[in-house]
């Protein structure tokens, strides 16, 4: 009996792993578009006759928009579902890039960039549906392969972008052309069965017994996948509680997919305000001020380098091109060494987590102490490492203390901290170049090694929590 329904489920591995790799598509698409749009953003809206402050006013709306958009979509795909929230997100950024395209005043393209900053979370919806989709042990190698995929699509829609811009009309081509990569990631999404954009928590714990046997290991994996954790939960909300009785819960597991998109609009606002109170008012402060701080020091590493390069090193604009370009194909490569970077540390997230953050603080110092071009070569090299490695742990190690349940939410208000960071990172870094082309990054390793020293104090206090949560679960079996 336990064979016929482990084999049953092997075949909905199957089905899973296709939709798995479908989304790793749509991310390569989702940041190939926009980044053919990023780089001709600033040209177009002083082409239009904007002065440089109001672009730089007109530039920020999208950021500020994004700081406070994230967390509520993010948590809006927890109430009404991923499939439903992805394609609104796609149509209506799809719209946003349309309207770009026929931009030919100020107020238009200020107009086009509202949908834009407000819907444009598909990345952060299709991580949380590949957290659903798997399983918290594969989690950190699945999430790794799908940032490679995006970035190798960062990479190259800046040469597709390049070449368009080269003929006539060509930052309206290349916005028709995001729009029309919008509208076919769309129809990918729509192609995802219903009944599988959430994972089945059992058939998880199944599918990863069926090679060591069932009964002996149900409990403590059951366990690391957050199949029976629901009543300890700090962010389970009473609602999803008593979802969590209903008959779903005992045919497979809870599934959001439950939640319909049909409720009424008020119903929907009152969930998503529930789950983001609950997110702002847990004990996770930590987790999202680590985030902050090494957010704005690698942002303040990247601020200035062109520049600096050119006054430290008198590098050509040209050659910095290629290091950036060098750095970049490493950060996309590197999403595939977090899977067995995870492994070697036996799912240690903290502890991988604190050792890429002394890593990247070394490395921002190195490159702010750099004799020379080769250092700064060695350093861009190691760094795009070690930022892939960290992101991804951040953004694991959230899902793990707050919880699969409300994987929107938290990855949306990672997202929100994140904008955070790019809004303060420029201030900081023009500041900090007032006295010196190397102030930037040695802020950045100021605030690196602030991020280090509050990891030091909390990983003790997560290790002795997680030990009480796992006491607490073997007492109540």
């Amino acid at each position: 009996m336990i064979n016929q329904k482990c084999s049953t489920l092997l075949l909905k591995d199957r089905r899973r792993r296709r939709i798995i790799k479908c989304i790793y598509v749509v991310g390569f698409m989702d940041l190939f578009g926009v980044s053919m749009i990023i780089p001709l953003l600033s040209h177009h809206v002083k082409a239009l006759g904007a002065s440089p402050t109001v672009a730089g006013i007109v530039g920020s709306t999208y950021g500020i928009l994004q700081l406070f958009s994230s967390t509520i979509v993010g948590s809006w795909s927890d109430v009404v579902g991923r499939r439903y929230s992805l394609l609104t997100c796609l149509l209506l950024s799809a719209l946003g890039y349309g309207l770009l395209g026929m931009s030919t005043s100020i107020a238009l393209f200020v107009l086009a960039r509202i949908p834009v900053g407000l819907f444009k979370h598909s990345l952060s919806i299709c991580r949380a549906l590949l957290s659903d989709l798997v399983s918290a042990s594969e989690r950190p190698l699945v999430m790794g392969h799908f940032n490679a995929a995006s970035s190798v699509g960062f990479i190259l829609g800046p040469v597709v972008g390049g070449y368009l811009t080269e003929h006539e009309g060509g930052f309206y081509t290349s916005s028709f052309t995001c729009a029309a990569i919008f509208i076919i990631n769309a129809g990918l999404v729509w192609m995802i069965p219903q009944s599988e954009t959430v994972a089945d928590r059992n058939d998880t714990v199944c599918r990863n017994d069926t090679s060591t046997g069932y009964h002996e290991n149900h409990f403590s994996k059951s366990v690391q996948n957050g199949s029976h954790t629901n009543s300890h939960h700090p962010l389970l909300t009473a609602e999803t509680q008593q979802e969590s009785k209903s008959p779903a819960k005992h045919r497979g597991g809870f599934r959001w997919r439950d939640v319909s998109f049909l409720q009424p609009v008020w119903k929907q606002l009152s969930s998503v305000g529930s789950r983001i109170h609950i997110v702002a008012s847990s004990d996770m402060w930590d987790l999202f001020l680590v985030r902050l701080l090494m957010a704005i020091a690698i942002m303040l590493y990247y601020s200035n380098f062109s520049l600096a390069m050119e006054e430290r090193f008198s590098l050509k604009p040209k050659m910095t091109g290629y290091l950036i370009s060098y750095s970049s194909t490493l950060g996309a490569l590197a999403g595939f060494l977090v899977g067995p970077v995870t492994q070697l540390y036996k799912n240690n997230m903290p502890a991988l987590l604190l050792h890429s953050t002394v890593l990247t603080c070394t490395l921002i110092f190195l490159y702010a102490a750099a004799p020379n071009v080769w250092q700064v070569l060695l350093t861009s090299t190691f760094f795009a490492i070690s930022t892939t490695i960290g992101r991804t742990c951040i953004t694991d190690l959230e899902l793990q203390r707050g919880g699969v349940q409300a994987s929107g939410t938290l990855i949306g208000a990672g997202q929100s901290v994140t904008a955070v960071g790019r809004i303060l990172a420029p201030l900081l870094s023009g500041l900090a170049q007032e006295f010196s082309p190397c102030g930037p990054p040695s802020l950045g390793v100021v605030l690196a090694l602030a991020a280090v020293a509050l990891l030091l104090i909390r990983i003790p206090k997560w290790d002795a929590r997680e030990m009480t949560k796992t006491a607490k679960l073997r007492n109540s079996k």
